[in-house]
C-alpha cells in the first residue's frame, strides 16, 4: 500500500479548502475572533488548519472531525497540547 504524502498530498489540500470556504473557516475555534482570509500565511491573524487532537498523539489528518479554522498566532500557541489555550485579557477600565 502507498504511504499518504500527508500534508503536501491531495487529499489534506482538499480538506483545508473545504474548510477554509466553509463559514466555519470565518471564526478561530481557538479564541472566537474573525480571521481575514486576505492576510499572508505567516501573520498571527491569518488563517491555519488546527487539529483537535495533535497528530503526534494520534490524530488523523485527514478527518473533517478533527480540523477546525484557527488564526496561525493562536495555533501556534496551542501547540500540540489538546485544550485550547485562551488568550490573556487585561481588565477594562
Amino acid at each position: 500500500m502507498p504511504r499518504s504524502k500527508g500534508r503536501t498530498g491531495r487529499p489534506y489540500r482538499t480538506l483545508r479548502e473545504q474548510l477554509r470556504n466553509s463559514p466555519a473557516g470565518r471564526v478561530c475555534w481557538i479564541c472566537g475572533h474573525g480571521i481575514d482570509l486576505r492576510l499572508p500565511a505567516r501573520h498571527p491573524l491569518s488563517w491555519s488548519l488546527d487539529h483537535v487532537v495533535p497528530l503526534d498523539r494520534g490524530g488523523d489528518e485527514l478527518n473533517p472531525a478533527n480540523a477546525r479554522a484557527a488564526h496561525y498566532g493562536c495555533n501556534s500557541r496551542k501547540g500540540n497540547r489538546m485544550s485550547v489555550v485562551r488568550p490573556k485579557t487585561s481588565r477594562a477600565w
